[in-house]
């Protein structure tokens, strides 16, 4: 299923762009595109897929996705049988980092909402009352002036650099840029990841490469990425996998060794820990 590069029409006398996208189902494909992007879906049902996570959303689902990051809207089948009683429903925000000119996301007063954008990477979705504050804003800003729904936008920023209230969606392995702006420790410990998930890497190969004991490597790890080397790896694996199953018709043991397992049993085991489903049934919800 390979992603395309989709644009939503952008008005000449405005910044950024809101959208509404209504019809019987929500058309647009597996897609990525430069902006970043909230989107609200108001009515209908259905499943999302954002990088190589599988989630289900239903009326009032808020989602925030950054740049390049390929996602996909499908509708329940009552939808896409157009058997509903109803449209399907959402609203689309699409903006870019330098809507607002170059130095627009460097200024001091966005500090904190650039960390939101970094996040935002993986994709997010908006839980609690966040997600009712900002969704109220979506829902007016169609029937907003230029300043109105520019005021409101830069409000749902201040909400979102003030919030915990959020999921990340997609793995690491679809994050784009492994850098995150850190020591050249951190490079080399993700670019010798992203370079050799699909061997055999040992804990003390991994502190080698970090110039580190094995105890100083883990303790570095685990406070970098909130989890232990062991799970980090999995998880990019894991995301590996997805993306081959999703792209060619590989046996799902050729998939498990192609991303570093050495059995399909424990491939299986942990794609289900993980994504909640099988191998097999994930490819299987690709058939859309």
């Amino acid at each position: 299923m390979k992603a395309v590069e989709f644009h939503l029409p952008q008005d000449v006398d405005k910044s950024f762009i809101v959208f509404r996208e209504t019809g019987d189902f929500f058309p647009a494909p597996w897609h990525y595109h430069a902006h970043y992007e909230f989107v609200l879906v108001t009515k209908s049902t259905g499943r999302r897929m954002v990088g190589d996570h599988i989630g289900y959303f239903g009326e009032e689902d808020l989602v925030f996705m950054g740049s390049l990051l390929p996602h996909v809207w499908v509708n329940d089948p009552i939808y896409l049988e157009r058997r509903a009683d109803h449209k399907a429903d959402a609203l689309v925000l699409h903006f870019t980092d330098d809507f607002l000119g170059e130095d627009f996301m460097n200024i001091p007063e966005i500090e904190n909402f650039r960390k939101v954008l970094k996040l935002s990477e993986r994709g997010m979705t908006l839980l609690g009352d966040t997600r009712k504050k900002i969704n109220a804003l979506i829902k007016q800003m169609p029937d907003m002036n230029g300043l109105q729904r520019l005021s409101s936008l830069f409000l749902i920023f201040d909400i979102m650099s003030n919030t915990n209230e959020y999921e990340l969606l997609a793995s690491p392995r679809f994050v784009q840029n492994f850098h995150y702006g850190s020591s050249d420790r951190f490079k080399k410990i993700t670019g010798y990841i992203m370079q050799n998930f699909d061997k055999d890497i040992s804990l003390p190969e991994m502190a080698a490469v970090s110039s580190m004991g094995v105890t100083a490597f883990c303790n570095f790890f685990k406070e970098q990425f909130r989890v232990t080397f062991v799970e980090y790896l999995t998880t990019v694996r894991i995301g590996h996998a997805c993306k081959l199953l999703s792209q060619n018709d590989r046996k799902v043991v050729e998939v498990a060794y192609e991303c570093g397992f050495t059995n399909l049993a424990n491939f299986n085991r942990q794609f289900k820990k993980l994504k909640s489903m099988t191998p097999s049934d994930y490819r299987r919800t690709l058939n859309i």
